[in-house]
């Protein structure tokens, strides 16, 4: 498994990240943003951040361009967690994605996100061959989710 991960810098976590988790706790999605909440493996605690909820073909996915982050080990090891918009939530089981099945929905994340996040993504983009985009799968968790309860 890799262990890919890009920590965001100063600017992301203080303001970027705060500013679109501000909204989307007011209910102002973001281009698809949710705010994610998962347990931690360790501490049991919620950890929260901001998300963008792909949709294809019908399924829901979250996709960690930053690679194998906090959010990622606390997903495969509780299996779930809501997805927060304003005062609606939505609780989700999660399950990870095989490197091989990757492809189409990482073309689709960037997309629809690759101003935001195709730095992240060493070259690749949208169009690049499907070759490229299993050589980073590997380095980006994917995670089908289903929403089992809303509230």
């Amino acid at each position: 498994m890799s262990t890919h991960v890009q920590k965001p810098g100063w600017f992301t976590v203080n303001v970027f990240n705060r500013a679109v988790a501000w909204l989307t706790r007011r209910g102002l999605s973001v281009w698809g943003s949710r705010v994610l909440a998962v347990r931690g493996r360790k501490s049991g605690e919620w950890r929260t951040t901001p998300v963008n909820l792909l949709t294809v073909d019908g399924q829901q996915y979250l996709i960690a361009p930053r690679g194998h982050v906090q959010w990622t080990h606390n997903m495969r090891a509780v299996g779930g967690g809501e997805l927060r918009l304003g005062k609606n939530v939505e609780e989700f089981t999660a399950v990870e994605v095989a490197d091989d099945d990757k492809t189409p929905l990482l073309r689709a994340y960037l997309k629809r996100w690759k101003a935001e996040v195709g730095v992240f993504f060493n070259g690749v983009g949208p169009d690049s061959p499907d070759a490229e985009m299993r050589r980073i799968a590997p380095d980006h968790p994917v995670f089908r989710i289903t929403v089992t309860n809303r509230r």
